[in-house]
């Protein structure tokens, strides 16, 4: 999801998505628990933008970039889950400790984990895509700005044709960035006070555990066929309404209860 250039972070606090969600989040965990300590959100944006995931794509190509494609229903993939309860464990783990700047980073990074697992332009087959375009080349090999950006082929032509099917329209790229803006601008505006988790989230969310919980709301997500249905047909009125109405809120809510429940776990830890 847009989080803002990495170069202006003016855009962030504009148009970013990852932002704009993270504020709604920090209300609603306020409204569940009052008065709570917890970083302040100008304390968790501070770790977006420049300082969040999407920068490491600019600054280091295909060397520890955090992948945050995820397939909901394909049980063998768990990568994305680990790299949450990770980022779970340590939030909980800074929050106990009462080390303010590393919960901040944690609850930003967790943040945008979620966030980017729930997009459904991330629940498209991103990496076979690119390895099939590359001629079968791994992520791995995207060392340089040069080999991220530009696709090689047995020909000028093929070449041609394989960054096509990437920057062009309806490409691989060019697809994704438009959806994903498209849903930045759609919420900037909105106030989602219907996004606060209720007590049959809370209890969902502590009966399933993290991992089990997170996919069954990305399923949830996945099934709505969003990204399919832009794909099709571009921007429409109806598909607006679906991501202000169904897709922001479930956003929203996902990492309000992330934070909750990482806020519950470490007084649990303080007492023990």
């Amino acid at each position: 999801m847009y989080s803002g250039s990495t170069i202006s972070p003016i855009s962030g606090a504009l148009l970013g998505a990852h932002q704009k969600i993270d504020r709604v989040a920090r209300r609603n965990l306020e409204r569940l628990l009052p008065g709570c300590s917890f970083p302040s959100i100008r304390q968790i944006i501070h770790f977006e933008g420049d300082n969040g995931p999407d920068a490491i794509k600019r600054k280091s190509p295909a060397k520890d970039e955090p992948w945050h494609y995820f397939q909901p229903f394909d049980m063998e993939d768990n990568q994305l889950l680990q790299l949450i309860e990770e980022h779970y464990r340590l939030l909980t783990k800074a929050l106990a400790a009462k080390d303010t700047v590393r919960a901040s980073f944690e609850a930003a990074w967790l943040a945008h984990a979620v966030v980017d697992g729930l997009t459904p332009a991330h629940h498209y087959p991103y990496e076979e895509k690119l390895v099939e375009l590359r001629g079968g080349q791994g992520m791995e090999t995207r060392t340089t700005v040069k080999e991220k950006i530009l696709f090689p082929g047995e020909t000028l032509r093929h070449q041609a044709s394989n960054n096509w099917k990437f920057w062009g329209p309806k490409g691989v790229f060019s697809t994704h960035v438009a959806f994903e803006w498209g849903v930045s601008t759609l919420i900037a505006p909105l106030r989602l006070l219907k996004s606060a988790p209720t007590t049959a989230d809370v209890e969902r969310f502590s009966k399933l555990g993290v991992a089990a919980w997170y996919r069954s709301i990305a399923q949830e997500v996945a099934r709505l066929e969003l990204y399919d249905d832009f794909y099709v047909s571009g921007w429409t009125i109806s598909l607006g309404r679906r991501v202000r109405r169904e897709l922001a809120p479930a956003l929203a809510r996902a990492v309000s209860l992330a934070w909750y429940g990482a806020l519950l776990d470490a007084k649990k830890e303080q007492q023990a």
